[in-house]
């Protein structure tokens, strides 16, 4: 739980301005206490503004591809750590991670971070975004079958009965508010263009969405929390705007996102948060809202193309030949849109992008569902004429902070990271992991990055996932390089700094230091002879203990022997030679590794602790498949 001091560390994040926008809230809330505490009610039975009296939603202008017909017919939807949907579909209070509940408390006083006596608020927020009303709705229309209908309906109820406005753990959150309004609106206009479905359900989903936007409207996110939650928050204003007609949420949204562009990206097309996870589920709002507004012929500033083709630019370089993908800092699978149950997101992003920019960012023709939905077969189809967006072999974003290098067989794909630690004054998503790297090798984990695993919940494990000893960097005196205030606030973080990147016919070197360790520094050379050999060399500006390590991915099997490591998995060899001026200790430890969101595994990781300033690994990846056998002579590591 919030306590006192984490309450003071997050206050002194805060700008006089943010202070006093927050006390407005505040102003607003006990307005809507007042009202909706005492008396509970659902949100679709009355709308809350009467100034929307007399406004109604227009399915057609949703623009959905009603002719498509190559659909799935899936009921469940996947759930955040793989838990049962069919078990928890009407279990809208779990706590998950404990047989508790979230209590039936108004919204404005019930914690929700932190709660290890319940679970982990964001892994219930995935069931209450229903991305399954949205599913069903669309299986009904396709088939016409009543099963479909009656499930969404008895979910709806359900829902409605036991999440009053503003009451309980589903109304906590403005981002959570607008994912599920725009779900609502995939829900009525396939329920309004399909055969029989009953007036009353939607009646209430129009009523349902018009209170839930007003509500977002008046409760967008803003100062340090404007990051990827303001750009969900103005999609679903826009979308809604749309839908019903209303020029001031239109605008609202549309200045909104203009304005955010070069607030929340680098202009080399590297979102600030410095997590690829949230940079796509940025991309996916802004593209969803893109592709509504044009298909209404709602002009869309210049901007948005020049913005977005960045953006587009830098994801599909950071995915590989085989679909592996660098991906540093959080990752919490957001999505906004699912019509099929579980997919892709970062080939759907490029994929709605491909279909809404002047370049080609992935091939569409065996596209998500959710792009056949968006998007008829003739305007995927000429995707197909789009000029191929072809990643370089290697790239270095110098604002964003990230390198890319490929192998020119592209059987290597290596990420390393020289950026800041995440954006404005929180740094919610970024880890301290400056100067690491990750290395796939033909599409399979080598060196990895730990992962995310969980947010609300076990702070011991959140921190561990965001620590420098968990990641591919240099750890100096047991040091992490920036100071956790909480679990989404940084304090005094490092300052990473670009010495030199520079391209040969032989080599591509990337030299970069950081101050996270002041006063002393810590500098970094990558060396990819660009075929199969890497090298890192560290170099710290005084001689002192540190560990330096390479984590592997789970299945990755090693063999120690002085001062070289043989890694091996199915189909991939690598060899590790250390070389160090002083005696060092070679060793294979566990690591924590979260696959995916609400998973923990052990991974090993070939750790190497020594007192030195300098430092240098050379990693190898064999070409041929060949029987170890341990090195001779020795070596003074």
């Amino acid at each position: 739980m919030a306590d006192i001091a984490w309450l003071m560390r997050r206050l002194k994040a805060m700008s006089i301005p943010e202070v006093a926008w927050r006390l407005s809230q505040k102003q607003i809330q006990k307005s809507e206490e007042k009202r909706f505490r005492s008396n509970k009610c659902s949100v679709v039975n009355e709308l809350f503004d009467k100034k929307l009296e007399g406004s109604s939603l227009d399915a057609d202008k949703m623009y959905l591809n009603l002719e498509n017909r190559q659909y799935s017919l899936e009921t469940s939807i996947p759930l955040l750590g793989d838990y049962d949907y069919e078990r928890f579909k009407k279990a809208w209070s779990a706590g998950f991670q404990t047989e508790n509940e979230w209590p039936d408390i108004f919204s404005y006083f019930l914690e929700y971070k932190q709660r290890d006596d319940i679970g982990d608020a964001r892994t219930n927020w995935e069931l209450n975004r229903h991305f399954q009303f949205a599913l069903l709705a669309k299986d009904y229309y396709v088939t016409g079958d009543k099963k479909y209908l009656n499930e969404l309906t008895m979910l709806f109820e359900d829902w409605n009965q036991k999440n009053p406005f503003l009451w309980g753990i589903s109304w906590t959150s403005v981002m959570e508010v607008a994912i599920r309004c725009s779900n609502w609106c995939y829900t009525y206009c396939f329920l309004a263009k399909s055969n029989d479905a009953p007036e009353g359900i939607l009646t209430q989903l129009q009523t349902g969405i018009l209170n839930m936007t007003a509500y977002i409207e008046s409760h967008y996110s803003r100062y340090s929390s404007a990051n990827n939650h303001l750009i969900v928050e103005a999609y679903a204003i826009g979308q809604s705007g749309v839908l019903s007609g209303n020029r001031k949420w239109i605008e609202l949204a549309v200045s909104i996102l203009t304005r955010e562009f070069s607030l929340q990206n680098y202009s080399d097309g590297i979102n600030k948060e410095l997590s690829l996870h949230y940079q796509s589920f940025y991309m996916e709002a802004v593209g969803l809202l893109m592709r509504i507004l044009l298909k209404n012929g709602i002009s869309v500033p210049e901007s948005w193309y020049k913005w977005l083709s960045r953006l587009s630019e830098y994801l599909a370089t950071c995915i590989g030949k085989h679909g592996e993908v660098i991906e540093f800092g959080d990752n919490d699978e957001g999505k906004i849109l699912d019509l099929c149950g579980g997919f892709n997101h970062y080939q759907y992003v490029l994929g709605l992008m491909t279909c809404l920019l002047d370049r080609r960012y992935t091939d569409v023709s065996q596209c998500c569902e959710n792009l056949r939905w968006l998007f008829t077969e003739d305007e995927r189809t000429a995707t197909g004429k789009k000029s191929r967006y072809i990643p370089k072999k290697s790239t270095c974003y110098k604002e964003g902070g990230n390198t890319i290098l490929r192998s020119e067989d592209e059987r290597i794909l290596i990420g390393i990271d020289h950026a800041a630690l995440g954006f404005g004054s929180i740094a919610a998503h970024g880890h301290a992991d400056a100067l690491s790297f990750q290395m796939y090798v033909d599409g399979q984990s080598a060196f990895v990055d730990p992962g995310t695993y969980l947010y609300h919940c076990d702070i011991e494990n959140r921190n561990a996932f965001r620590r420098t000893e968990n990641h591919n960097t240099v750890c100096v005196d047991g040091k992490d390089q920036s100071e956790m205030l909480g679990a989404f606030l940084w304090g005094k973080r490092a300052e990473c700094e670009l010495i030199d990147y520079t391209e040969s016919l032989d080599c591509v070197e990337v030299k970069a230091c950081h101050n996270g360790y002041s006063p002393v520094l810590h500098t970094r050379t990558y060396t990819f002879n660009g075929r199969d050999e890497l090298i890192v060399s560290d170099e710290i500006t005084a001689k002192t203990g540190i560990v330096v390590n390479f984590i592997l991915a789970p299945d990755m099997d090693v063999a120690l022997a002085e001062n070289e490591a043989h890694i091996s998995a199915e189909n991939i060899n690598i060899m590790m030679k250390i070389h160090c001026e002083e005696e060092c200790n070679l060793m294979v430890v566990d690591k924590p590794y979260s696959p995916k969101y609400g998973i923990y595994e052990a991974s090993k990781c070939i750790s190497v602790k020594t007192v030195t300033s300098k430092l240098e690994v050379k990693i190898k990846i064999r070409r041929d498949s060949y029987e170890y056998q341990e090195p001779k002579g020795t070596d003074n590591c």
